[in-house]
């Protein structure tokens, strides 16, 4: 017999996200499982929102097993509606599901929808883009640009890819005002709003962001010498960046606005261009999601 537990639950496959051996193995494994869960695969945007819209009402929960741009289109068409988000990752950074505790095991994630516990989180709107994790302009939007457009993926690509924008960065100057406040007039080489802590593949570009204290983190890094990238690395994924003095943060609940002649942004890792004046808000209790055994802020 199904496991009923399983049924309030349904798994939204991108076939085309994540590195081959893994994904291969994701695929594979719901197919084995298919008569004690339910699965589509989506090739698009829209192809997901049409099988959440028309499955709506016959799931608790929608599983987005793919990389950060699956678990940002199924949160966006979730945000607000009071079904729980679940990720089943097999992306190249997947910075969401690891902050939230969520693997790469459907075993362990079944168990997980057994239990039936869920929590709150914000999400951030970003003009009139919802953002669940981090977005920003400046060396990771260059590198999501050119990811974008790479035929591989997995962490050494990305490496690479880093490596490729690094050598080629040059400082872009922005504007920033939080309400009521002060604008802030920088040149930067990197500027992110935050969600969570994490870019993806455990680099922790706002290592006190929290997703669930109504506050939207504002962290920026001023140019430093390129010779010093080595230990930039090394702090980013020590979560000890934002102890350089090249690094600013700002958190606030209140909106954010930026002014930047750069138009190479992203959104939870996806590419997008933004002409223009940038409004940054954060939506407070936004989004329900799945609690795992491994959630560290539920």
């Amino acid at each position: 017999m199904p496991d009923p537990a399983s049924r309030q639950a349904l798994f939204i496959l991108n076939p085309n996200a994540g590195i081959p051996p893994v994904k291969f193995f994701v695929s594979e494994e719901l197919k084995r499982r298919r008569d004690e869960l339910s699965y589509y695969k989506s090739l698009s945007i829209d192809e997901s929102g049409t099988l959440i819209k028309n499955n709506f009402d016959k799931y608790k929960i929608f599983i987005a097993a793919g990389g950060d741009g699956t678990v940002h289109t199924v949160a966006a068409r979730l945000a607000g509606t009071g079904k729980l988000l679940g990720v089943l990752p097999i992306g190249s950074g997947n910075g969401f599901a690891r902050e939230l505790g969520f693997r790469p095991n459907i075993r362990s994630l079944l168990k997980d929808i057994e239990r039936n516990e869920s929590f709150d989180i914000d999400m951030l709107t970003i003009n009139d883009d919802l953002c669940l994790n981090v977005a920003g302009v400046g060396l990771d939007s260059f590198v999501a640009h050119s990811f974008d457009k790479l035929g591989t993926r997995g962490f050494w690509s990305y490496v690479w890819v880093t490596i490729g924008n690094f050598i080629r960065l040059r400082p872009f100057h922005a504007e920033i005002t939080v309400e009521g406040g002060k604008t802030i007039s920088e040149d930067l080489f990197v500027l992110v709003t935050a969600n969570t802590r994490q870019f993806g593949n455990y680099a922790f570009i706002a290592p006190e962001a929290v997703p669930n204290d109504g506050m939207l983190d504002i962290v920026m890094l001023k140019p430093f010498p390129k010779f010093l990238f080595p230990i930039f690395i090394y702090r980013l994924f020590a979560k000890k960046l934002n102890r350089s003095k090249y690094y600013r943060h700002i958190r606030t609940d209140r909106e954010v606005t930026v002014s930047t002649p750069e138009t190479r942004f992203h959104i939870d890792g996806e590419p997008l261009t933004i002409k223009g004046e940038i409004r940054i808000n954060v939506r407070k209790n936004a989004l329900k999601v799945l609690k795992t055994r491994h959630n560290k802020f539920a």
